[in-house]
């Protein structure tokens, strides 16, 4: 069974009380999806393996610690997903990046895959697939498994705000997938968004209705 993590941190929390409010305009909006992925890149990055590497510093040679193993990927979930992009990017700048765009029919609420551009070597890296709303879990299920369809077995999601509805979801259909999550909400309303939530996070990351 993957991990589930729900972060507790009061950056975190006074970060995602800011992109609740309705008067956050889209400047301020933006660069807190960025904090806030960035927060959850470190905590979910706290397993990943290290090796030792022998150096030499102005004042003498040791040993220091690198990452080892698998290269990583980050993958977000078009459109909202490239918000959480540059935080990731700053905390594991050699990572590639890929995308895979979904929108949901407003009205059956399904995924509806439109692209899907991944690095060719993405079976063989550790993916970070981001959306910052996991509302009925549809598009992060259908995501992940395109990327598990090529090949990638060790995939890790990571949201901002998550429904109840679709976390079980996603642990349902992908056990296997490690998940952080910045909080969790409490219901999906009738026509599918997180409550209380914070809006579409497209519309409020790109200033778009």
């Amino acid at each position: 069974m993957g991990k589930l993590i729900i972060m507790d941190h009061p950056l975190i929390k006074h970060k995602i009380g800011i992109i609740r409010d309705e008067r956050t305009g889209t400047k301020e909006f933006r660069e807190m999806i960025s904090e806030i992925a960035m927060l959850e890149c470190y905590e979910s990055t706290r397993d990943l393996q290290l090796e030792n590497v022998e150096i030499t510093t102005p004042i003498s040679n040791t040993t220091v610690k690198r990452l080892a193993g698998k290269k990583l990927a980050i993958v977000p979930i078009l459109r909202a997903g490239l918000g959480m992009v540059p935080g990731m990017e700053a905390m594991i700048p050699s990572a590639k990046v890929g995308h895979i765009g979904m929108y949901r029919d407003p009205d059956t609420l399904n995924p509806v895959e439109y692209y899907c551009k991944l690095p060719a070597d993405i079976e063989k890296r550790d993916v970070f697939v981001v959306d910052p709303m996991l509302a009925t879990g549809g598009s992060a299920c259908d995501a992940i498994a395109q990327l598990k369809k090529h090949g990638c077995q060790h995939i890790r999601f990571l949201c901002i705000i998550a429904a109840p509805q679709g976390l079980e979801r996603l642990q349902k259909e992908h056990p296997d997938v490690d998940i952080t999550v910045g909080e969790l909400d409490d219901h999906l309303n009738e026509i599918g968004y997180i409550v209380p939530g914070l809006g579409d996070a497209g519309d409020r990351i790109f200033g778009t209705k």
